[in-house]
Parts: structure tokens; C-alpha cells; sequence
């Protein structure tokens, strides 16, 4: 395989940590390196579940759970969508992805929503993470053909407000992942994995008086990916989803009929078993073994890491945000995203515009991190949004 297929399979496939720390997409192997510091990224299956899709949200350093709802509310915090104030909407979203290292691989969603009446929203979306092609060989290094791996998630959301001021919501998923083609891999046939998974969310917000200035704080909860896990195989392992903590809250200040600003920040944190530390026979000799049910991974995940209280705060990443519109017409947004070194090292800051005109919203983001050190680096996203209908509040 070449450089590009290496880099492909290394972010999803079957050990898949996060996002490189150099150069290479890389996946960091649990305890002590050779340069004696200790890297212990969590293992997951499908990690592109865990790629903010949207331009808005990721042209804020990926935050948003707690900002005011638009139809791709869905993929960061379902339950906003019902404060949505029109009947029906709906977005596509793109992104090339990992550029900097392979040209051909990219993620696409798709969103859509309908309120039945004003505090109910029922919405759909499909995420499609297409990873190129890939040169198949055997273990002869004889050309077995050219192979398209691809993985894609459909959601079925629903949410409802409770008052006016509080909303829930909860998302239905299936996951399909073909990375394999169907090869035999260490005398075992491979297939496709599939599992199911929820998303259970809740959203927060009330106008106030905030710094003497007209305001609408929010906050937003959203715990996803909590399902079954996934295999390859018959008798191979099965990996945990990507299960996710996502917690914030989010300032919008009014400053008059024209100029509106919101300030955003969200915490993350992997409700999946931390890769304990071995020694030379295989044994663990700090932290859990991460052989365990889906329950017990994600309530252990608090107290797993085998460095104490101090690592399992090194888990949680950062996302800091702010948007600008002028008029409700043209809106610009920075962010800020922040994930510890020795639990992936994603650190870059984001840039982003958009334009709203009648019944649709055109967004763009760019992430901007330095080349030589990160894979996401000059990463875009597009999305078109569009409302129809009357407003119901």
C-alpha cells in the first residue's frame, strides 16, 4: 500500500486512536514510547462520527452545543431542534478531508427537519465519510484491485420542548463501515461492521439581562454513539463506538437591531475504556482492562486511565467559539480548539463566514494549523442551509 492508503486505514480502521500527533496519521500504541514519554489515545471504531460537519460549528473550534439552533442542530445536540421557529428545513454539508495527505477523501451530511406543531421536531440526516481508493495486495504483494472503502451513519431525531425554555431530544442510529472489500485477514473473512446507537440530549435557554446587555444564555448536553459495538469479523474483536460526553454553554449578546454576538464553550470527553498500560508479558500493570460491556465502558471511563485523576482530565478537549452577524444577513466566526498531547495533540484555531438571504444560508470554515505538524491543517467546509415555511414563534 501506498502512503495515502496507509493513511486512510490508519484513521478508520480497526485501532484507530485519534487524530496523528505529526506528520503521519498514525495509530499510538498504549504505553510507554521509546522516548519515555507516555502516549494512551482511546481506541474506537468509526471515529469520523466524531467530525463536526457542519461549517458554522467548525468555523467556532468545533463548539456549539449550546448555540441558537439551525436545521444541522441535529449532529451536534438534537434536542435544539425543537426552538427551530420554521416549519421545515434542510442542509448539506461538505468537507475534503485530511487533505494535506490524501486527495480523496471527504465527508458529506445531510439534514432535514418538519415540525408537526410548535414544540415538536422530527428530523433525518445522513452522514456519508467516503475514504477514496485503496490498492488492494496479499500477502504475496499481488494486485488483488482497486477497493473504494466507505462508511456512512442515518439518523432518525426526534425533540420535543418540555416549556419554554427547556427541550429534550434523542436521535435513532445505524452505523455501516466497509473498510474490507470482504478479505480474508489472519485466516478470518472479513465483512462489513454494523451496529445501532442513540444520542440523548438536552437544551437550555432563556432570555435575560447579561453585562447590562439584552441576552439569550443557553446551555446544551448531549451524550452520543451510546450502542452496541462493532466487528469485522465472526471471530475477531468487537470495538467500542466512539461514545461522547459533549457539555457547554453559550452567550448571545443583542447589542441592537444590528449587531448580535455569541460567545460558546463546549467540553468533550470519550465515554469508551482508556487503553490500560502493559508490560513485556502482556500484562496489565496500571489501569483496567478494556475487555468490558458497553455499560461498564462508559461509567468506567471516568476512572480508568492509568495515570490517575491527571489523565482522565488530560481526556477532555476544549472548544471555544465566537460568531458575529451584522443585520442577520453576514455573519464571521473564529474558534478555538484544544485536545492534550498525550491524547491526540489536536490543537488549531478556525476561521469561518456566512451569508443568509431569504429562505437559505450558505456557511464556510477553515481550519488553520501548522502543515508540517497536523493532517487537518487548511481543512474547508461548506454548507447550504435552507427554511421554508411560516414562522411558528
Amino acid at each position: 500500500m501506498n502512503l495515502g492508503s496507509l493513511v486512510k486505514i490508519a484513521f478508520s480502521g480497526f485501532f484507530v486512536g485519534a487524530v496523528c500527533t505529526g506528520l503521519h496519521a498514525q495509530v499510538v500504541q498504549p504505553g510507554t514510547q521509546t522516548n519515555g514519554s507516555q502516549s494512551n489515545n482511546i481506541v474506537t471504531a468509526v471515529p469520523f462520527l466524531l467530525i463536526t460537519p457542519d461549517a458554522r460549528s467548525g468555523s467556532m473550534g468545533e463548539a456549539g452545543v449550546a448555540v441558537q439552533p439551525d436545521a444541522n442542530a441535529m449532529a451536534i445536540n438534537p434536542s435544539k431542534l425543537a426552538f427551530l421557529d420554521k416549519k421545515y428545513g434542510f442542509s448539506v454539508s461538505y468537507s475534503p478531508w485530511l487533505k494535506s495527505l490524501v486527495p480523496d477523501v471527504s465527508l458529506t451530511y445531510v439534514s432535514g427537519f418538519y415540525k408537526p406543531d410548535e414544540k415538536t421536531t422530527i428530523g433525518g440526516s445522513l452522514r456519508y465519510f467516503n475514504l477514496g481508493e485503496i490498492q488492494l495486495t496479499d500477502v504475496n504483494q499481488q494486485d488483488l484491485g482497486i477497493y473504494s472503502p466507505s462508511e456512512l451513519a442515518i439518523d432518525a431525531t426526534y425533540a420535543r420542548q418540555l416549556d419554554a425554555s427547556f427541550s429534550l431530544g434523542t436521535s435513532l442510529r445505524y452505523i455501516y463501515s466497509d473498510l474490507t472489500s470482504g478479505q480474508f485477514s489472519s485466516g478470518q473473512q472479513t465483512r462489513a461492521g454494523k451496529a445501532v446507537a442513540v444520542d440523548v440530549s438536552a437544551y437550555f435557554k432563556k432570555p435575560t439581562i447579561f453585562l447590562g446587555t439584552d441576552a439569550i444564555v443557553s446551555a446544551g448536553l448531549n451524550i452520543s454513539n451510546i450502542g452496541t459495538k462493532l466487528g469485522y469479523s465472526d471471530r475477531g474483536n468487537d470495538y467500542f463506538l466512539p461514545a461522547n460526553l459533549k457539555i457547554g454553554g453559550a452567550s448571545t449578546f443583542l447589542i441592537d437591531d444590528f449587531n448580535q454576538f455569541t460567545f460558546a464553550l463546549d467540553f468533550n470527553k470519550l465515554l469508551v475504556p482508556t487503553q490500560p498500560v502493559y508490560d513485556t508479558d502482556g500484562k496489565i500493570v496500571a489501569g483496567k482492562d478494556p475487555d468490558r460491556s458497553v455499560p461498564s465502558g462508559i461509567f468506567g471511563s471516568f476512572s480508568d486511565a492509568p495515570g490517575g485523576f491527571s489523565e482522565e482530565v488530560k481526556e477532555v478537549s476544549v472548544a471555544a467559539g465566537m460568531e458575529y452577524w451584522y443585520n442577520q444577513q453576514f455573519a464571521f466566526r473564529a474558534g478555538y480548539f484544544y485536545e492534550s498531547p498525550e491524547k491526540g495533540n489536536r490543537r488549531y484555531l478556525t476561521l469561518g463566514a456566512g451569508l443568509k438571504y431569504n429562505v437559505f444560508n450558505i456557511d464556510i470554515a477553515y481550519l488553520v494549523a501548522n502543515a508540517q505538524k497536523s493532517p487537518l491543517a487548511n481543512t474547508l467546509r461548506f454548507t447550504l442551509l435552507f427554511n421554508f415555511g411560516e414562522t411558528l414563534n
